[in-house]
């Protein structure tokens, strides 16, 4: 099959980011009043427009490129260099982004006369919200008035929306004399032959009254809190060689791409947003997926992921946000519409699964690191999340926990698959709320397991036990009400009528993650999971291609989400199903190396992987990078190792299963606790693994999971 390679996502657009801020350009490195383009500071667009002619005329742009995560290089063409005698003259533009924007204009002259150019810089500020820009619709307008000051050579634009304290200067650096007309700067450049002009533009968003930082020239990271977590996540995670390109280059964008969206706000600098270029905000439950599916690599992220969340816990019933005491958050932003409550999003509980994700991930922390000091820090946090389970979450108290939608502008489906269409019955009708949704159930029960290790590490046996008690209650019941027989897997859903949703779809896979699976089911559910309706080829559907629903280019219906093979994999890898988590190791691999740089998108289609389909499209409004696309490549190098961390006992257990494809790796800089080593695993002969440590000392033990050794047993 010819391979596809350099998929670029969003085509049509650049973008570079830092915490809150990003700026979205056309591919020419411009900011031309179209579509989403703009710089956006904490989900506002503080530059719609910044249309740069010379001598009356748009200059002829002929390259552009990201540097770093937060800057960029464009050049234009002014006078023909192909002349003789010389007269060439090319206008280099630089961007930097920080808290604020600076766009340095260079023009360079290989000439041997004098230039004289006219820069004409044409701006506008609609202080539009994200969401607003993505789709193209306003729902709050108010009046933009502009002001010029001449002597500091600064011009500032100012929203009158009455409930809204937003505005944005845009000061220009230079000696020479600066002209304003209406929104429009014009400066004179003389140009001596060889030499050149510089002028520059700090756009400062001013937010509440608060004027942001304006960053330094130059491609050295700006001193903010986001450029430091950059910084440090760029130090700490593991690097990975290997005989396979395609897995090293794989692993090598997912941290990069990890460390460049750390979000930089305290208490969780190293927290990453969820994806670019439109989800710059904390989504609970991504934050959380991310850093745990990380871990391989390294510790910080979801450490300080679990502190962020902690900070926003539900405290209060308030309808309008979904929100209870106990229920963590799922987003929250900062954009105008949020800020004037047309939607609930500054701050919204409406999600079911980040409260026992975070108490899953505090358990996989422990083991981990064996951080005690911030474990209990955290405990509080976790006991608030356990009591909204017990209160809150099971609605008619049947044992399972269902969401209902309460707010008017809030998320119908409030589990993983929280498009408004993505719970339909096997007929394709929608389902409408409460929903008990499969893996909801799946992370309750690890979430009481996982609970139980933090409170029996801290000291509180007795709690702990009655977790485990609750736990093994809820998976007995489970397979009872949810398992489909013929089907070979477990129903989508529990209705409002408590009947099965039998619609077979992803969820399965994470059920194998979460061990709520019983081993002797397992391999059943797992080569359903690989089933030609439900695996692409590229990935496992979201839902089965069979489905009256499907449709390949939906969020929730039959695309494939390469954070679900990071969690498949982890679940196969759990009940030891090695063909099947071989099969999906190479096909997101295989995905990551279609796209520029090996990195995956949000979403992928659900189109199969045949000659017919070389490459199968992604999802329209797809995000790339996207933050748990890039920790389920990590996730699924650690399920090859079937890698379990044991920090208490400075001990890691491995079983590794390397394919033939995958001969080799070496994972440098690999944390445990206080030790930093690194793991040396090679594919033997006879199919085994040799592993070897060097660097701090941890003890290594060969063994599989105790429930391969079940599921082995029950498949022979």
């Amino acid at each position: 099959m010819t391979r596809v390679r350099g998929v670029r996502v969003r085509p049509d657009v650049l973008y570079v980011s830092s915490g809150w801020n990003v700026l979205i350009t056309d591919v020419n490195g411009r900011i031309a009043g179209v579509g989403p383009q703009g710089f956006f500071a904490r989900n506002t667009r503080v530059l719609d427009l910044e249309r740069i002619t010379v001598d009356g005329q748009e200059p002829q742009w002929f390259s552009s490129a990201k540097v770093g995560a937060h800057a960029q290089v464009c050049f234009a063409k002014l006078v023909d260099g192909e002349t003789l005698p010389r007269r060439g003259a090319y206008l280099r533009m630089e961007r930097f982004l920080g808290e604020g924007l600076r766009t340095r204009l260079q023009v360079q002259s290989y000439a041997d006369v004098e230039h004289r150019f006219t820069l004409g810089i044409e701006l506008n500020a609609d202080f539009a919200d994200t969401e607003e820009a993505e789709r193209g619709e306003r729902q709050q307008v108010a009046e933009v008035t502009d002001s010029w000051d001449a002597d500091a050579r600064r011009l500032q634009f100012d929203y009158g929306h009455p409930q809204l304290d937003l505005a944005v200067a845009i000061t220009v650096e230079t000696e020479l004399e600066v002209r304003c007309e209406g929104r429009t700067l014009t400066i004179e450049l003389v140009v001596a032959p060889g030499q050149t002009a510089t002028v520059e533009l700090v756009t400062q968003p001013i937010i509440d009254g608060v004027t942001m930082a304006a960053p330094a020239a130059g491609f050295a990271e700006p001193d903010d809190t986001a450029a430091r977590a950059r910084a440090r996540l760029r130090d700490e995670l593991a690097t990975l060689s290997s005989s396979n390109l395609d897995v090293a280059s794989a692993w090598h964008a997912a941290v990069r791409d990890l460390a460049d969206l750390a979000l930089g706000e305290l208490p969780g600098p190293a927290a990453p947003v969820a994806g670019l270029p439109i989800y710059q905000q904390i989504f609970g439950r991504d934050t959380l997926t991310t850093g745990w599916q990380a871990m391989l690599a390294g510790p910080s992220m979801l450490r300080d992921a679990l502190l962020l969340n902690a900070e926003h816990v539900g405290r209060t019933i308030d309808d309008w946000r979904d929100e209870e005491p106990g229920k963590m958050v799922h987003q929250a932003r900062h954009g105008p519409l949020s800020r004037l409550e047309i939607d609930p999003f500054l701050g919204y509980y409406g999600d079911w699964s980040t409260s026992p994700d975070f108490l899953i991930f505090l358990g996989q922390y422990l083991a981990w690191t064996n951080d005690v000091p911030t474990v209990r820090t955290l405990l509080p946090a976790a006991r608030q999340a356990l009591q909204w389970l017990e209160r809150y979450a099971d609605l008619d108290g049947d044992g399972f926990i269902e969401y209902e939608t309460r707010s008017r502008k809030g998320v119908k489906n409030q589990g993983w698959k929280d498009s408004d269409t993505a719970v339909v019955d096997h007929n394709g009708v929608l389902v409408e709320n409460p929903i008990a949704s499969s893996e909801l159930q799946g992370y309750h029960y690890a979430a009481l397991r996982y609970a139980a290790l933090v409170f029996a590490a801290l000291g509180d046996r007795v709690y702990a036990a009655d977790l485990v008690a609750r736990a093994a209650r809820l998976r007995r019941r489970f397979h009872r009400e949810f398992w489909m027989p013929e089907h070979g897997s477990y129903a989508l859903a529990l209705g409002p009528d408590k009947r099965q949703v039998q619609s077979v779809n992803s969820n399965d896979g994470q059920l194998l993650a979460t061990g709520i699976v019983p081993s002797r089911y397992a391999p059943t559910v797992a080569r359903r999971m690989l089933a030609p309706d439900m695996f692409s080829g590229w990935g496992m559907r979201t839902l089965s291609a069979k489905h009256p629903a499907y449709d390949p280019f939906s969020y929730h219906r039959g695309s494939v989400w390469p954070v679900e093979a990071g969690t498949l994999a982890i679940g196969l890898a759990r009940y030891g199903c090695w063909k099947e988590l071989h099969r999906v190791a190479e096909a997101t691999f295989s995905a990551a190396s279609m796209f520029e740089g090996h990195r995956l998108p949000e979403v992928l289609s659900g189109l199969p992987r045949d000659r017919a389909h070389p490459y199968p499209g992604i999802y329209p409004q797809s995000c790339s990078p996207q933050a748990w696309s890039s920790s389920a490549i990590i996730a699924i190098v650690q399920s090859l190792l079937i890698l379990r961390p044991v920090a208490a006992l400075r001990t890691i257990l491995v079983d590794p299963h390397l394919p033939p494809w995958l001969p080799d790796l070496t994972l440098e800089g690999v944390r445990l606790g206080d030790a930093t080593f690194d793991l040396i695993v090679r594919r033997t002969r006879g199919g085994g693994a040799a592993v070897k440590v060097r660097g701090d000392r941890v003890n290594i033990v060969q063994q599989p999971t105790m429930q391969a050794q079940r599921s082995n047993l029950s498949s022979r």
